[in-house]
């Protein structure tokens, strides 16, 4: 049973949802997992370990995840990091190949909403 304004956490194998970073501390609810609701509009769904590329991908986007933002408790990623992605972010640097490896026991199965379990799968890094 899903808590109050919550989804089931499960992840994308049907299984109990780990988490996914408690250090930066993660998710749409910032409890250190990318549960998600119907408040997260973004689907921050997707828990990937960062990297270089990724990372200037985004900010090339408009979203710069690596200046830390301390008014938003924010402490800026950096290579290495997990970070609860949204889907459709993650999806759009996998079609241009810049796509982080993610860890599919901690990505919300809502994630399969915007992104194939293969094309997770292919960059999981808990399978490969």
């Amino acid at each position: 049973m899903a808590e109050p304004g919550r989804y089931p956490s499960r992840n994308v194998l049907g299984e109990p949802l780990e988490p996914c970073s408690h250090d930066p501390v993660t998710g749409f609810f910032r409890d250190g997992c990318c549960n998600s609701g119907p408040e997260d509009l973004g689907s921050h769904t997707v828990c990937a370990e960062m990297t270089e590329a990724f990372l200037a991908y985004s900010k090339e986007r408009g979203n710069d995840l690596s200046t830390p933002r301390p008014e938003f408790g924010f402490p800026g990623l950096k290579e290495g990091d997990r970070w609860c992605l949204c889907a459709l972010r993650w999806r759009e640097a996998y079609a241009s190949g810049r796509a982080p490896r993610v860890v599919l026991a901690s990505t919300h199965e809502r994630a399969l909403e915007v992104v194939d379990l293969f094309d997770l799968k292919r960059y999981a890094h808990d399978l490969n």
